[in-house]
């Protein structure tokens, strides 16, 4: 009886793996990101979203199912996803911090390290923040990173962070002059005694 419980948890957590595995490899499918032919996306399409229903992200937030799953992801560290394609330059990502404080002023600031290697970890938390689709936890992430800015400019009295990403234009298009463009995606106010307001992309 034991044995069998342990191999259906077993079971159960490369399922998980595979499905999230095979969303990640599957969305660049079903975008057209990789060589194989265009009329095969809107299969793709369907297996991806096949594969998101096995891990409820097309759930709801609040969903049962979605939040059981995603803590057990988030818990086990399955959740980053393991796609098999790298046909594009990425985007990269930018959070900048603009800072207020009583007498009117406004700076800007942008997360800061001490090492190369905090940077790396940095640059992989970013890109993080873009690709997550849990907006709950897109926000403390996002906390967590302007509360280390406010204790670096403690007289602030109210931080926004926006995130967005920049896009590199594709190698015809750099040939042609062309430059990478910046697209807002989220923003978020801090004065760390209020919850969070977001401002999703318009």
């Amino acid at each position: 009886m034991r044995r069998r419980f342990y191999l259906s948890c077993l079971s159960l957590h490369f399922a998980l793996i595979i499905a999230v595995s095979c969303n990640a490899t599957l969305s660049d499918l079903a975008r057209g990101l990789t060589w194989l032919p265009p009329s095969l996306e809107k299969y793709w399409q369907k297996a991806e979203q096949a594969a998101g229903y096995a891990i409820g992200a097309s759930e709801a937030d609040d969903n049962p199912y979605r939040q059981v799953v995603t803590l057990y992801v988030y818990g086990a560290g399955v959740e980053g996803g393991y796609g098999f394609f790298a046909p594009n330059v990425p985007s990269s990502s930018k959070l900048v911090f603009e800072l207020r404080y009583a007498d009117g002023r406004t700076e800007y600031d942008l997360p800061r390290v001490n090492d190369p290697e905090a940077g790396l970890r940095l640059i992989s938390l970013l890109d993080y923040i873009g690709q997550t689709d849990y907006e709950p936890l897109r926000q403390v992430i996002v906390k967590m990173l302007a509360y280390s800015a406010w204790q670096k400019h403690p007289d602030a009295v109210h931080i926004r962070a926006v995130y967005g990403v920049i896009n590199e234009p594709a190698l015809a298009e750099a040939e042609r002059g062309a430059k990478e463009s910046y697209h807002f995606l989220y923003a978020y106010d801090f004065n760390f005694r209020t919850e969070p307001t977001a401002s999703p992309n318009p």
